[in-house]
């Protein structure tokens, strides 16, 4: 059913659906979404891991003030840049949203935020323990790998010898709860119906949209974003690491050019969105979209419109 504007009203729907539309970065999920979101009369719950901080706005591809009024979106600005989210705290968050709405679009390309609200991942609720983490980062990664394979034989045969991050998570979680972090993880997918709208187009494609959107983020002053963040919270903060702004510090410190910190991004990109694509590939309920149709939206449309009648 739709009003005069032509957006559906929620009046037929199930008491909770989503919709999810995920891909790789530079693919377009944003855009499609700000659509499908009008045309629904519905909001957005962002799933990308960095547009949850603050003032990490263009190199992070956020929605514009213009498009936030638009429409609602959610989950994003929620963090000082100082601060970790963890993913047991974006799905407390994500899942509260989703459930207090008839109709909700998750959208993004962070896989393990989608797979921690899509499958229910029970995930053990062990808040970062920084003087604990230093204490076992200082025993080097041989050492640290060898007491994984003592007290969680399970995680080691998951975590690779030289993943430093998971194998120090693993030792984190059993040294606070007494109890392995593979004895607390699992599975509880949510009752109500999803919808896994992903988009995709041929590898070429895909990396001229990623110089296209580069290109874009410099002329929007990205240069002077990244130039901020160092001036305010110091060159050594962790998302300054983090795709594009890691690129980008290079050149403000006058290690690289400016055009050679545009191609790192550049490869850089293409190689985390490669990534991305073959994480999302592994997800059979995924119903992929070409995004170089030039009817995407009226395809994206119709299946959508299916699902809220069907489900």
């Amino acid at each position: 059913m739709t009003n005069d504007k032509g957006q559906m009203t929620n009046l037929l729907l199930n008491p909770t659906q989503l919709i999810v539309i995920c891909g790789a970065t530079a693919s377009g999920k944003s855009g499609l979404a700000l659509k499908l979101a009008q045309k629904l009369n519905t909001t957005i719950i962002s799933a990308d891991s960095r547009q949850v901080y603050r003032e990490f706005d263009i190199g992070t591809a956020k929605p514009t003030p213009a498009e936030q009024k638009l429409v609602p979106h959610h989950l994003i600005d929620i963090c000082h840049p100082t601060e970790t989210l963890t993913l047991a705290d974006y799905q407390d968050k994500a899942q509260h949203l989703i459930t207090q709405n008839p109709l909700s679009l998750l959208v993004g390309g962070t896989g393990l935020y989608i797979k921690a609200i899509t499958k229910g991942l029970n995930i053990p609720r062990v808040a970062p323990q920084p003087q604990l983490r230093d204490s076992l980062a200082s025993l080097g990664q041989q050492q640290l790998y060898s007491f994984l394979e003592q007290v969680d034989p399970p995680s080691a045969l998951k975590i690779h010898p030289n993943d430093h991050i998971r194998t120090l998570r693993a030792l984190e979680v059993y040294y606070v709860t007494g109890i392995p972090i593979s004895a607390q993880q699992g599975e509880n997918p949510p009752s109500y119906p999803i919808l896994h709208i992903g988009l995709e187009c041929t590898p070429e494609a895909l990396e001229q949209r990623i110089r296209q959107r580069t290109d874009k983020m410099i002329e929007m002053g990205f240069v002077a974003e990244v130039e901020a963040l160092g001036g305010k919270y110091g060159w050594t903060l962790p998302l300054l690491n983090t795709l594009g702004y890691g690129e980008i510090k290079q050149y403000l410190t006058g290690e690289i050019s400016l055009l050679a910190a545009r191609d790192l991004i550049v490869l850089h990109t293409r190689q985390f969105a490669k990534r991305q694509r073959t994480w999302f590939r592994a997800y059979p309920e995924i119903e992929w979209f070409d995004v170089t149709q030039p009817d995407l939206f009226e395809l994206v449309w119709a299946r959508v419109q299916q699902f809220t009648v069907l489900s």
